[in-house]
């Protein structure tokens, strides 16, 4: 296999995505996890744009990296003190959950190892934005109208609910 400049970056942000995954889901300070989280979901916005995925990438840093994680800041905020730490998990739930990792692992290396994936070549497709953002919008088959005023709602209703918590205070 030829290392391109191309395939480093690849490794650079695969390696920040799985470190960071890592520190997030490890970490005993709530408020440290989620930026662990942003961080993880800033490589991925550059993964998706280094695969020339623009409007992807994109979607990804402005909802997730800039929606999601103030929401998630604002929250922790809200409810919990900034330098609460959280209880050291028991034995008993760490080790099905070592199970479980590791059975994931295995069965992803099984299927990435013996599966034969076959390379197909998009490079001649442009995407009309135009036509993605009807196609998004759209209330028929495939259409995305009715998931984004169900998140809006949800949205909605969190807000309404982190202002009744901080005001009980």
């Amino acid at each position: 296999m030829e290392i391109t400049p191309k395939f480093i970056v690849f490794a650079v942000l695969a390696l920040i995505i799985v470190v960071f995954s890592i520190m997030t889901v490890t970490s005993r300070r709530i408020l440290r996890a989620a930026t662990y989280l942003l961080f993880v979901l800033f490589a991925t916005a550059a993964l998706y744009i280094q695969l020339d995925y623009q409007f992807l990438g994109a979607v990804q840093l402005t909802i997730y990296a800039g929606g999601i994680i103030v929401l998630y800041v604002f929250s922790i905020l809200l409810t919990s003190g900034v330098g609460e730490k959280t209880d050291k998990p028991e034995m008993k739930k760490v080790l099905p959950a070592v199970v479980a990792s590791l059975g994931g692992l295995a069965l992803a290396g099984w299927l990435i190892f013996t599966q034969k994936f076959v390379p197909e070549d998009f490079s001649n497709v442009d995407p009309d934005m135009k036509l993605v953002g009807m196609f998004l919008m759209s209330p028929y088959k495939y259409g995305y109208i009715l998931p984004f005023e169900v998140i809006s709602v949800f949205l909605l209703a969190c807000i309404v609910g982190g202002i009744l918590i901080a005001r009980k205070r």
